[in-house]
């Protein structure tokens, strides 16, 4: 039974939900970094929310961690690259505080354009300044949109509602999809120059990371007025604080800041700035929906297999999951098999699919096949790190999809290139679920590959079938199945064969001395 640790506060019925789905649970919160190194050895997966920090260290001690779920959007306290190249799967719930995160710009907005904050403690400090409080309106006022992603869709969509204009800037947003929100696709220098309202909706990267500079403040309208409910880093606060000292910047409102918790900014006290601590998904319902889906999520790929709004590999529903197995299964194998024949010389490969195959999911296709070929460099290799290794030796990966009909319902081709030229292995399903080779370097061969497996490659002589057996069998070597192929009468040979145990060395240098025999090697199937 897979066991997961909830190490961060979060809604009981996260814990319910994997109970239910046969799922071990603990829950132990408020763990220190090295409580939780000393326990997490023993845990498949980790679910989270902001405290718990999962660092190498952790990563290290977790031997048997397959899989980390965060409760929420943010992943900052998760290292990544190091999950990744450990194989664990990282994943997040992006949806459980969409709506909420976009109330609360909204709100922000609202409070912006009456100076709400303001207008209520001066009102409570019984000074009745009915004068001094004048608002603005929403209605028919443009909003510049930075980042059109699912949160800030929702923003569009309440701010149309509010009979606004919406411009937004997205490098990913197309032309189709603008129409269908209904906003203006624009250039970034242009939602500046027209923004009644900005609001940010955007991750933190390197790319974004001041998006709103000194430099591309200076280019907003006068009179700008700017929230970001996403992540601090997006704006420049020194830059902030001069705007809306000079009234350039009629007014500023932020739940995020650079550095968090922010116990002082020189933001604070200053005219006409809104400030909350963080407050983008702190509603009783996003809570309870982050934590029902993270359950769900890691009770999917711990029970099914199923992939959801993971961070470093293909996304598999557990709908996918067992359509896909028969065919992650074959790839797998035949990556296994190019990988153990050509090893190191490997320098690119091409995985074509065609048939039934073609129709599905491609990525975890390719996933299988990296996982199955990077075995020869790592044993710890999976899934999830493979594209990783195969990054770091600058392995050119290539998919294709055919749409064309062949000998088979299903086919599955991978064509390895190395310094000799291209090889190529392919296969097929039988009875849609059994994985079978039918092509191994152009001859035609049908073989099951499981378990230990002896390549043979010979000139095709009579006898030469007797003498492997005759050799195998005086060693007390047990064959299992034959698999032969080759490309003409008289010409060379590949031999295929199951065996029982590991052939010992000498016996595979005796094969080797045998009259005809070109190549010898020993192979091993999971």
């Amino acid at each position: 039974m897979p066991k997961v640790l909830i190490s961060d506060q979060m809604d009981p019925k996260a814990a319910e939900i994997f109970r239910a789905r046969g799922v071990e649970v603990d829950e132990i919160t408020g763990l220190s970094k090295d409580e939780l190194i000393k326990i997490i050895g023993q845990y498949d997966g980790l679910a989270i929310r902001s405290a718990t920090k999962v660092t190498k260290e952790v990563l290290d001690a977790a031997t048997n961690l397959k899989v980390v779920g965060r409760a929420g959007i943010g992943v900052d306290n998760v290292d990544i690259p190091y999950a990744s190249s450990k194989g664990v799967v990282v994943m997040n719930t992006p949806f459980g505080n969409s709506i909420t995160t976009a109330e609360h710009a909204i709100a922000l907005m609202f409070a912006l354009a009456r100076q709400l904050p303001e207008a209520d403690a001066s009102t409570q400090a019984g000074k009745w300044e009915k004068n001094r409080f004048m608002g603005v309106e929403l209605t028919s006022k443009t909003l510049g949109l930075i980042g059109a992603g699912n949160i800030g869709s929702i923003v569009a969509d309440r701010a149309l509602g509010l009979k606004m204009k919406v411009v937004a800037y997205d490098p990913f947003l197309t032309p189709e999809r603008a129409i269908e929100m209904g906003v203006e696709k624009v250039t970034l220098d242009e939602l500046l120059a027209r923004a009644d309202f900005i609001t940010l909706h955007t991750p933190l990267t390197e790319q974004t990371r001041n998006i709103l500079s000194r430099e591309n403040l200076a280019k907003t309208k006068e009179g700008v007025r700017i929230i970001n409910c996403a992540r601090g880093g997006l704006i420049d606060e020194a830059a902030l604080k001069e705007g809306l000292d000079s009234g350039h910047i009629a007014g500023a409102a932020l739940d995020v800041f650079v550095t968090e918790p922010a116990k002082e900014s020189p933001l604070f006290g200053t005219s006409n700035f809104v400030s909350t601590p963080h407050l983008g998904a702190s509603t009783s319902e996003a809570q309870v929906n982050v934590a029902i889906q993270v359950a769900e999520q890691l009770a999917d790929y711990l029970v099914s297999g199923g992939v959801t709004n993971a961070l470093n590999m293909p996304s598999l529903s557990a709908e996918e999951a067992p359509k896909l197995r028969p065919y992650m299964e074959l790839a797998e194998k035949l990556g296994a098999l190019v990988g153990q024949l050509e090893g190191e010389d490997i320098k690119g490969l091409s995985i074509e699919t065609e048939g039934h195959a073609a129709e599905l999911n491609q990525k975890p296709i390719v996933a299988a096949v990296l996982a199955g070929l990077m075995r020869v460099y790592s044993d710890t290799v999976n899934m999830v790190n493979a594209p990783y290794l195969a990054k770091e030796r600058g392995l050119d990966v290539r998919e294709v999809r055919h749409d064309r009909e062949g000998d088979y319902q299903t086919l599955l081709r991978v064509t390895v290139t190395t310094a000799k030229g291209e090889h190529s292995v392919a296969g097929t399903l039988f009875g849609h679920k059994a994985p079978r080779l039918v092509e191994l370097f152009g001859i035609k061969v049908e073989a099951d590959l499981k378990g230990t497996m002896l390549y043979i490659v010979n000139e095709d002589v009579p006898g030469f079938i007797g003498r492997v057996g005759t050799t195998l069998g005086t060693a007390q070597v047990n064959i299992g199945t034959f698999h032969l192929g080759r490309r003409n009468m008289g010409g060379e040979a590949i031999l295929l064969l199951s065996v029982d145990q590991d052939v010992p060395e000498p016996v595979m240098w005796e094969i080797c001395r045998l009259e005809g025999v070109k190549t010898v090697k020993q192979l091993r199937f999971l």
